[in-house]
């Protein structure tokens, strides 16, 4: 058993509303879960940033130079959309 996962019924003993009902609870928590990972990544990614501004003298300017804080700020506020241009 997982941490905080509770183990599934006897499916045999569940009709077939109950069935999808189980689906759909499973599915709704999923999403959550999806978003509140997306925006984790997000600030993981916004601090990262910050760190390397920060140390902007000690890195190349190669690929941790190229983070769009700006973007990464207004798509996390609901304001654009990645690939979308102001």
């Amino acid at each position: 058993m997982i941490d905080g996962v509770d183990p599934l019924p006897d499916l045999a003993e569940l009709d077939d509303a109950a069935l999808r009902q189980l689906i759909d609870d499973y599915v709704a928590e999923e999403q959550q879960v999806s978003y509140r990972r997306r925006i984790l990544h997000g600030y993981i990614d916004i601090l990262r940033s910050e760190l390397i501004s920060r140390r902007k003298d000690q890195f190349d300017s190669g690929e941790l130079g190229t983070i769009d804080i700006e973007a990464l700020s207004r798509i996390l506020a609901g304001k654009s959309l990645p690939g979308e241009d102001d």
